[in-house]
């Protein structure tokens, strides 16, 4: 691993930034700690299902000093489903939307950052497939010196069911289609369309949980998703040791997905020791757990493929 072009506290210059499930919650939270950190010659690259809600993020970001305009080389197609799949604390998506990518940012030519919004549904075939075309349309351009690729999207599944009451194959298979296979084919299509180039960094996220770990009652599907997750990017930690590699669990975070983890999980005492959480203020703000994270890629010590957890820093 080592040091890499870019690491450190000072901002990235040129970098290539895409971020799934960027529409709202911690994907949202981190995509504005971004922004900031990405220097001259940067896209960042927005992926979630929501066309409105990726909007209203972009005009965001060019509020707090990054002008938009509307740029003839803006990206089409669309990507990414629900919002982050974190810990007890944080996911689903929002409303799906059809909209092709639209280009906020400043004019060709210009060293500022431009930011890209991609809106439609991994959780299908044609989602996903638009979205890979967005990739590999943005990562084709060679001056790029560093890559950095946040899989953030998930959902919960119906956590008001037991192991016992999954005997739908269709709906176990959607499940794992969207939080386990379209991460796998995004991370798979940007790493080729970037490719290894010389002096270049390239950085993959999993936005991981505790439920990778350990198991939760009522949550077998989420747990199940989380931990092939986490085992899905350690072998590419190990395949590729040109990468940096991060599994991030980001802890319960006050989002919809905790507020469905203390209304909807089915099993009793789950439900109640979310509940606690809230009521004991030990739920975590998504911007506090970005933060971390953010400080994680920039002093870019973790070994490769390592699993951190936001109370282990």
């Amino acid at each position: 691993a080592g040091s890499v072009p870019g690491s450190g506290p000072g901002r990235w210059a040129a970098t290539a930034c895409v971020v799934t499930g960027a529409s709202r919650g911690f994907g949202r939270s981190l995509a504005r700690l971004l922004a900031p950190q990405l220097g001259p010659g940067s896209v960042l690259l927005l992926l979630a299902r929501s066309a409105e809600a990726l909007a209203e993020l972009a005009a965001e970001l060019r509020d707090t000093g990054n002008d938009t305009g509307n740029d003839p080389g803006s990206a089409t197609g669309s990507a990414t489903g629900s919002d982050p799949g974190n810990d007890p604390g944080n996911d689903t998506g929002s409303a799906t939307g059809n909209d092709t990518g639209n280009d906020t940012g400043n004019d060709p030519g210009s060293t500022g950052l431009r930011v890209q919004c991609v809106a439609a549904d991994l959780g299908c075939e044609e989602g996903l497939r638009r979205a890979g075309a967005a990739l590999r349309e943005l990562l084709q351009d060679a001056s790029f010196g560093r890559l950095l690729l946040v899989n953030n999207a998930g959902s919960l599944g119906d956590i008001s069911k037991s192991f016992l009451d999954f005997t739908d194959l269709e709906e176990i298979n959607t499940y794992f289609s969207f939080n386990i296979s379209s991460a796998l084919c995004l991370t798979s299509t940007a790493l080729r369309a970037f490719g290894a180039r010389p002096g270049c960094s390239r950085t993959v996220v999993n936005i991981s949980s505790l439920c990778a770990r350990e198991p939760f009652r009522s949550w077998a599907l989420y747990c199940a998703g989380k931990a092939a997750r986490d085992m899905m990017f350690q072998v590419l930690a190990l395949e590729e040791p040109g990468l940096r590699v991060l599994n991030y669990a980001p802890g319960p975070l006050d989002t919809d997905m905790q507020l469905l983890a203390r209304t909807k999980t089915g099993d009793l005492g789950m439900r109640q020791q979310f509940q606690r959480l809230q009521e004991k203020g030990q739920l975590i703000e998504s911007s506090v757990s970005a933060q971390k994270l953010l400080q994680l890629l920039q002093e870019d010590s973790f070994p490769s493929g390592a699993h951190v957890d936001f109370y282990d820093i």
